[in-house]
């Protein structure tokens, strides 16, 4: 099977047949996460659709080295050195070290990858164990005449660069001072776009984490280890580097100046950018308030492969809303599809030349720019084709290597027939009617609290024109 990846590049924002540095390779880099706290619904939907493009890569014959990052120093909300230490104050709150807080989130992070079956990069870095690499760099873009010390800090000069807007359409005039509210100038810059490589100054006084340095006992800035990791790891020459939009500008701006100040040629070929995932109030974010977590989504009665279903639905370069209404009709899609692959007979011989056919299909569809949706279409088409039921297994079964839904295994799980005596019948109606009178008073905080109650007894339930109408699962 030969299928052409075409991929729209944030690089010159066109889609194009994706071809790596080197045939049949693809080295490939995921901004990961930091791990201060758990990672959000949204925070996974970038990871969720990396996997994807990681697989498809692989299902159509590449051999990928994937590399991430663990961002386990001081991560501050500016390059001004002002805000707050993400990770100090998530060892505050828990009442842990910044190293306990790291390993903590760590493993609660690939916990929920795992529950989300997505594969685990080939290479996992700690940003705190790269210190050297990173003090090398700088010195290295020190001696090239791209870096300066000033009042504490070593900065990286952005007007020596031709284009420092190579990935985004921003211009020196229209950029904020900072890059989140309330942030003051730093007027140790030389230009307002320069960035910090390491600090020896912080405004932190308690910083929890610091190394000596040719300029100081200090902290490397938020950009350079992926830099760093990236170059050490997979070479000077990168095919992907993938993120959430919000990482376009100006981390993986400033990734790409200081990469490429120290290599001395062109770093990267493609830039995957996955949108955001927004709830009703917009944005999905942990500074909100109570976030929502893979964890909840348990609670709440939902199997996490239904997040990962609701993503694949959608193309991951649109924005997506998530509400419980459109998760719960995520999970009666899941449900329904896996009862048709149950109902599919096991008997009979696999055959090879339509497993080859319906292959090329999802691939070609998939390959317009990760287009799960397409492949989604495809894998019902397979339902409905004329093929026994071996056959539409072991297709299945093959677009799963992508899809990563646990097709098969769901299916072949046989579940208990749930039964309903009276008196669960009588409790499911008076919560029902609960819900309504809540809904009907506006108390939604309540009618969704019961909406839970209901969802953690197995009882699933859909809001019609002609009323509300439960199952057991």
């Amino acid at each position: 099977m030969e299928t052409t990846l075409k991929l729209y590049n944030t690089l010159d924002n066109k889609i194009a047949p994706f071809v790596p540095n080197e045939p049949g390779k693809v080295r490939m880099y995921t901004c990961g996460p930091t791990v201060y706290h758990f990672a959000h619904i949204g925070n996974l939907r970038s990871y969720i659709m990396e996997d994807v493009l990681e697989k498809f890569l692989r299902y159509i014959g590449y051999d990928v080295d994937r590399v991430m990052n663990i961002t386990d120093v001081g991560h501050l909300s500016s390059d001004a050195d002002t805000g707050e230490d993400k990770m100090l104050k998530g060892a505050k709150r828990e009442h842990k070290t910044v190293m306990e807080i790291a390993q903590m989130y760590t493993d609660a992070f690939f916990s929920d990858c795992a529950k989300l079956n997505i594969r685990k990069p080939d290479t996992v870095v700690p940003a705190t164990s790269m210190i050297d690499d990173f003090i090398h760099m700088v010195q290295v873009l020190m001696d090239k005449g791209y870096a300066y010390f000033a009042e504490g800090n070593v900065y990286f000069d952005t007007s020596k660069l031709e284009n420092y807007y190579t990935l985004t359409n921003h211009n020196q005039e229209d950029l904020n001072v900072g890059v989140r509210e309330g942030v003051e100038e730093d007027t140790a810059k030389r230009n307002k776009t320069d960035f910090v490589l390491w600090f020896t100054k912080s405004k932190f006084e308690d910083q929890a984490l610091k190394w000596d340095s040719p300029w100081g006992v200090g902290y490397p800035g938020w950009h350079i280890e992926c830099s760093c990791i990236s170059i050490k790891n997979l070479g000077e020459y990168l095919d992907i580097h993938c993120g959430g939009v919000d990482n376009i500008f100006p981390h993986h701006t400033n990734e790409i100046a200081q990469s490429e100040a120290y290599l001395g040629h062109k770093w990267c070929n493609y830039w995957f950018h996955v949108t955001h995932l927004n709830d009703e109030t917009g944005k999905m974010s942990k500074s909100k308030g109570e976030f929502l977590t893979v964890s909840l989504l348990e609670e709440k009665g939902y199997d996490p492969i239904v997040y990962r279903l609701f993503c694949l639905q959608s193309h991951y370069r649109k924005p997506l809303l998530f509400t419980w209404d459109v998760l719960d009709n995520a999970k009666n899609a899941y449900d329904k599809l896996i009862k048709r692959i149950r109902a599919l007979d096991k008997e009979g011989a696999v055959d090879a030349a339509a497993l080859e056919e319906w292959r090329t299909k999802f691939a070609e569809a998939v390959a317009q720019d990760i287009n799960t949706s397409s492949g989604l279409t495809v894998l019902y088409d397979v339902l409905k084709a004329d093929l026994n039921g071996a056959t539409k297994r072991a297709i299945i079964d093959d677009f799963d290597q992508v899809l990563s839904l646990n097709l098969l295994q769901a299916a072949d799980t046989v579940p208990e027939e749930p039964a309903a005596d009276d008196a669960l019948v009588a409790w499911i109606e008076e919560r029902i009617e609960a819900r309504k009178a809540a809904k009907k008073a506006k108390d939604f905080a309540q009618a969704d609290a019961i909406r839970a109650e209901l969802a953690a007894k197995g009882v699933t339930i859909k809001d019609t024109r002609e009323g509300t109408l439960w199952e057991l699962n």
